[in-house]
């Protein structure tokens, strides 16, 4: 199910069979799923990451809540979208991973706050994490391995 809260930003969930522990370990494993250069950390409270699809976006996340199994809020605090006129629009918002049990095994709730519809970049990042949270993350869950970037 994918929704725009229009408050809070997009959204978009979905449920695996995959224990949370499976889910939470995916979500760090950046790399495997978030197609770019990836440089730094994603698996420590405080720590920063930086992520490159050259030319077009660059951005930089501090990893600012870690609950074990259960939560992940990357704060993106520089960003760079060439394509938008406002290149810095994804600075100050935040991308967190909800990670909760279910009777048939766990709920991924991604949402990026602040990825609204009147932010210049919400068609092409929201179509952009419709194929890495819903394609590539869950593959990533679900067989191992995550998808090529389609771009």
């Amino acid at each position: 199910m994918t929704t725009v809260d229009h408050e809070l930003g997009y959204s978009t969930s979905y449920t695996v069979a995959q224990s949370p522990a499976q889910v939470f370990a995916a979500v760090l494993n950046v790399g495997a799923w978030w197609t770019g250069q990836i440089d730094g950390r994603a698996d420590e409270l405080g720590a920063e990451f930086s992520y490159r699809h050259p030319p077009q976006h660059y951005s930089r996340q501090r990893v600012a809540a870690l609950e074990p199994d259960r939560r992940v809020v990357w704060r993106v605090t520089e960003s760079d979208l060439s394509f938008a006129s406002e290149p810095a629009e994804w600075t100050g918002t935040d991308i967190v991973f909800d990670v909760t049990p279910t009777d048939t095994g766990t709920e991924l709730r991604f949402t990026h706050a602040g990825l609204l519809p009147a932010v210049e970049c919400f068609g092409a990042c929201s179509t952009a994490w419709l194929h890495y949270v819903n394609g590539s993350l869950r593959s990533l869950i679900t067989t191992g391995a995550g998808l090529p970037d389609p771009w």
